[in-house]
């Protein structure tokens, strides 16, 4: 599961840790409503112009004080990720906003389509004007696990047979399995944190599912070799973020 190998630099990815800060509920409802549209037509602008290739939010289970939601957003080139953000934190929106950005890379891209046991079925696209208003809520039908891991300072050099490498991707293979794992996306940082260098997706039908999986991504040994930060979310609309990507 673990291999150093394989970094797409066919495109560019924010790995965004965001939510709004406690003076956005000061706003009456009307500039509340006038902010949001101005950025919404802003945020529209550079997905446009810059060609966004894709657009997910997911909200956590249990917000971490400010960090309420976490999302992919993909451009093919860095000027479209520096535009992104600098549009994201404009005012009079932005001044409002909880940032944490991180760039990274697709990891791995497409070697985990043979984990997947429960491919979700292709749906109808849906129409959506995303200048219209939109109820914007969580998507209730799966739960998606968000781990953000490294490796333990000196782990690089214990030989993989010691870490339990192959232990531990049959048994997450297992779980895949049991619990029927819809996708697994896996995201390394351009510039990695003192406590995190890779982000991964793994998305599951249930919550239990997904619990499973984050209790077995943490078993030694490998854990002992690997630090990992587990979150459970569900998606944040995704019909409506969906329909910011250029057709």
């Amino acid at each position: 599961m673990l291999s150093e190998s394989q970094i797409n630099k066919d495109s560019v990815v924010i790995l965004y840790q965001g939510g709004r800060l406690p003076t956005w509920d000061t706003l009456t409802g009307e500039p509340q409503a006038a902010f949001s549209m101005e950025h919404i037509d802003l945020m529209l602008s550079v997905a446009n112009k810059h060609e966004i290739i894709h657009l997910e939010g997911f909200k956590l289970l249990q917000p971490q004080d400010r960090w309420e939601r976490f999302w992919i957003i993909e451009f093919p080139t860095i000027e479209g990720t520096e535009a992104w953000i600098e549009a994201e934190m404009a005012p009079p929106y932005g001044l409002y906003g909880y940032y944490q950005y991180q760039l990274s890379r697709p990891w791995q891209r497409d070697n985990f389509d043979s984990w997947v046991t429960k491919p979700p079925a292709l749906a109808n696209p849906i129409n959506i004007d995303p200048r219209e208003p939109h109820d914007l809520r969580v998507n209730m039908d799966t739960v998606v696990a968000v781990t953000l891991d490294r490796w333990r300072p000196g782990a690089e050099l214990i030989p993989p047979v010691v870490r339990g490498d192959t232990n531990h991707n049959d048994l997450m293979r297992s779980v895949a399995r049991k619990y029927g794992l819809i996708r697994l996306k896996a995201f390394r940082l351009i510039a990695p944190q003192h406590d995190w260098h890779y982000a991964w997706i793994a998305e599951f039908p249930t919550l239990e599912g997904a619990q499973a999986w984050q209790d077995t991504d943490t078993q030694p040994p490998h854990s002992t070799y690997r630090a990992k930060t587990c979150y459970l979310s569900r998606k944040w609309s995704p019909e409506y973020f969906a329909a910011w990507v250029p057709k």
